[in-house]
């Protein structure tokens, strides 16, 4: 329990606190980021309004909310850095929490450093909602991948005002989602998609943890994996219990949302 309070305490220290030390590049090859072009990937306009209604910061001034998104993509990024990581799962204990906002305002965060490209993943295979905050309404998504073998071409989806950023929509809810996420083709496309663009960070919204299998049936895909707990909500023995879930995947911190 000491070390819950203590990950909960950091994470508060995070939100009142900068970060002296840069962000490390992963540019080691000296790539020209800034002259990549998605020609397989569908550009749609997105909706500022919709955005900012969400509180993603693409749409939204600087302020103390948008600098602590930009701490939060500082330590992320050293600690992905340190340990050659670039797939990251971002999920929950329970739902509500905001982990869809944390894990999209993550993502939009590192696609503003020019030496990284950013895809989103929709891994909430029960209730997939990433396109929501764009006011997108996809045609296809990860579902759709997985069980009927639409090419991800089909399906990645980049907004036009978000440079080096792309999205995979979830789709239509499945049933047997923590089967698909575990299956052999999830995991093949977890590695295709790390080698498309040099420099990628993938980012999975995943399920909340307790309450279904999905977020754990998937972990072994990812390097490492944040928490977003809900100040005042998530309960200690919830996130304990989240916690040991994940005994055996790197849990690189906690997020706390929607603190005073």
């Amino acid at each position: 329990m000491d070390k819950i309070k203590k990950a909960l305490e950091m994470a508060r220290q995070q939100r009142q606190t900068g970060v002296s030390a840069d962000t490390a590049s992963r540019n080691e090859a000296g790539e020209d980021l800034t002259s990549i072009r998605y020609t397989q990937t569908r550009s749609v306009d997105v909706s500022e309004d919709v955005q900012r209604e969400h509180r993603l910061i693409s749409a939204l001034e600087q302020s103390d909310y948008t600098d602590s998104i930009k701490r939060l993509r500082t330590q992320v990024l050293q600690r992905m850095d340190e340990n050659n990581w670039s797939v990251l799962g971002v999920t929950s204990a329970a739902r509500g929490e905001g982990k869809t906002q944390t894990v999209l305002n993550l993502g939009i965060s590192i696609a503003m450093e020019v030496e990284y490209t950013v895809l989103v993943v929709d891994a909430n295979l029960r209730h997939p909602s990433v396109h929501e905050y764009f006011g997108m309404k996809p045609t296809y998504g990860l579902s759709d991948y997985l069980k009927d073998s639409v090419a991800l071409s089909e399906i990645l989806v980049k907004p036009k005002s978000i440079d080096h950023f792309v999205i995979l929509p979830g789709g239509k809810p499945m049933r047997d989602s923590a089967e698909m996420l575990s299956s052999p083709k999830m995991g093949a496309m977890v590695e295709e998609l790390k080698n498309r663009y040099p420099n990628r960070i993938i980012l999975f919204d995943l399920p909340p943890l307790l309450g279904a299998a999905d977020a754990l049936a998937f972990a072994p895909y990812i390097d490492a994996a944040l928490i977003v707990v809900e100040d005042g909500v998530t309960s200690e023995n919830d996130l304990t219990t989240a916690v040991e879930m994940l005994s055996e995947t790197n849990v690189i911190g906690t997020v706390l949302n929607k603190s005073a």
